[in-house]
Order: structure tokens, then C-alpha cells, then sequence
């Protein structure tokens, strides 16, 4: 078998933390793809395909956590490929345990490693079958703060090596709502003006241009704010280099409503209009004051 032309990627993760949304990623980018082959399989699979009257090149292989049998010869596999010449790329994907429960309960599915248990049951099982299949991977992603668009996009910037800046992603929160998970970067704007102590703009938002004004216009917020865009800036490089494909910014009020809503979008700008690939998430801006 001769595998040196050929692109291989494993994607692996745990049950609900989009799989199947990066497998649809690599499908558009012409790959080949094969759900839950068994590892022993995979020299005979790829040999058909390298004889194939048009030699497959592109291959994308999902590995399901459910044949534990199986897992363990992953990394002998990864390695012999490698030494065959193939171009290997391991993706896994992760999310936290808490957004893996709701998943679950909005789609009313049976978790597969707990079909008469608990969901959570189901997943600490999973992590603990999954541990090798971690340290494989040459891409991680944490699907927490990730919707299905920015999954895809993460997936196809890795493999297509289109563009290799790091994707700052910038979430706006409530502390009063609890701190969100998968955060690299934390910070928390509870000195700066507040607007809910202002009858007429307290029904705003950091969206609303008054509201914005009061706390980026303060002394401290000025001060604040090309602060922040200089720290980030320094550091987004170094993601660059270390080739990691996102960095989570956490920006955090009282409430999520304006403090923090404010300051995201004008970090979130200064970003953009220096060549970065930003996105912005709310996650408490709607709630009830």
C-alpha cells in the first residue's frame, strides 16, 4: 500500500461536541468520509482507496469512542501512517459537561455510553475511554462558545492551511450569571461607569450608542480600552505561532448587559480594523434587568 499521497484525518470527541458538523466541514472540502471504520480495517480501507480507477487522496475518518476495543491501536496506526509518508492530521473536539448535558436534553437523545443512566454518567465514561485519543491530537477545540458556523470554519482553516491567524472569539457575560467555561482570556470590567445607575439608560444595552458613550468616553474606560487593545495585540502572535485555532476573550460585568456588552464590541472593532478575524457573543444581553 502506498499511502505517501494521501491526507488523512482522524476527528474523534465526545458525543454531542460536533463531530458530525466536522465531518460535514471536510466533506466540503472534497474528502472522503467514513464514520466508526475499526482501526484494523483502516491499512485494507486505505489501500482500495489508493486502487481505486481514481486514487482517493482526501480521507476523513471519524473515530467513535463506543469501540474501546479499538482505541487503543489509534496511536500504532497514526504512527504507521506517518512513517508511510502520509500527511496525518488528529482533530478532536471537547466542549464542557454542562452544555453536553443541555445538548443532550434539547435533542431528547440517549447518551450512547449511558442508555439507561444518567447523561453525565455517560460522558465521564467517555473522557476516561477517549484520554489517548487526547494526547494524539494535533488540533483541540473546545465547542463550549462555538456555534455550528464558527466550528466549520475552524475545521476548514486547519486543514486547508488557507489562513493560520488565530480567531479571537470575544464573549460579553454576566458575573451574576456565572463565569463561562473554555475562557483563555478573562476580564473583569465591574470598575468602570455603571449605566444601570442611570434611570434613562438603563433599559439600554452596551449595543446602544449612550450606553456605549458612558462607559468607553469615562476616564477609566479610555484608559481601559487601548489597555486591553494592547495586551491583546501582544499577545495574539504567540497564539499565531503555537498555531492555535481560536482564542476565547471573556469580558465580564455585573450583569452582561452593558459594561461588558460595551467593551466587547469596541475591542471586538479594534480588532477587525487591524486585519483579525473576531467574533462577538452576548451571552446575557437579552436578560431581564
Amino acid at each position: 500500500m502506498n499511502v505517501g499521497r494521501q491526507r488523512i484525518v482522524f476527528v474523534s470527541g465526545l458525543s454531542g461536541s460536533g463531530k458530525t458538523t466536522a465531518m460535514a466541514a471536510l466533506e466540503d472540502l472534497s474528502f472522503y468520509c467514513v464514520d466508526n471504520l475499526p482501526i484494523q480495517l483502516i491499512p485494507q480501507f486505505l489501500a482500495l482507496c489508493t486502487q481505486a480507477s481514481t486514487p482517493i487522496e482526501k480521507i476523513a475518518l471519524a473515530i467513535d469512542a463506543r469501540e474501546k476495543k479499538f482505541l487503543e491501536h489509534l496511536p500504532e496506526a497514526v504512527a504507521e501512517l506517518r512513517n508511510q509518508g502520509a500527511w496525518v492530521d488528529v482533530l478532536f473536539l471537547d466542549c464542557a459537561d454542562e452544555v453536553l448535558e443541555r445538548r443532550y436534553r434539547e435533542t431528547r437523545r440517549v447518551h450512547p455510553h449511558s442508555p439507561g443512566g444518567s447523561v453525565r454518567e455517560g460522558i465521564a465514561l467517555e473522557r476516561s475511554l477517549l484520554d489517548d485519543v487526547v494526547r494524539l491530537a494535533d488540533l483541540r477545540v473546545d465547542t463550549t462558545l462555538t456555534n455550528v458556523h464558527q466550528l466549520k470554519e475552524l475545521v476548514v482553516r486547519h486543514v486547508s492551511g488557507a489562513i493560520r491567524q488565530t480567531v479571537v472569539n470575544v464573549v460579553s457575560f454576566g458575573f451574576r450569571h456565572g463565569t463561562p467555561s473554555a475562557i483563555e482570556l478573562l476580564f473583569d470590567v465591574r470598575f468602570l461607569p455603571n449605566p444601570y445607575f442611570d434611570e434613562i439608560l438603563r433599559p439600554g444595552s452596551g449595543l446602544d450608542g449612550p450606553v456605549a458613550d458612558y462607559v468607553l468616553q469615562s476616564e477609566r474606560g479610555v484608559a481601559f480600552l487601548e489597555r486591553l487593545r494592547n495586551f491583546v495585540s501582544y499577545l495574539l502572535p504567540f497564539y499565531d505561532e503555537e498555531g492555535k485555532a481560536y482564542v476565547t476573550v471573556g469580558i465580564g460585568c455585573t450583569g452582561g448587559r452593558h459594561r461588558s456588552v460595551a467593551v466587547a464590541e469596541a475591542i471586538a472593532a479594534r480588532l477587525r480594523a487591524a486585519g483579525r478575524d473576531v467574533t462577538v457573543t452576548h451571552r446575557d444581553v437579552e436578560r431581564a434587568l
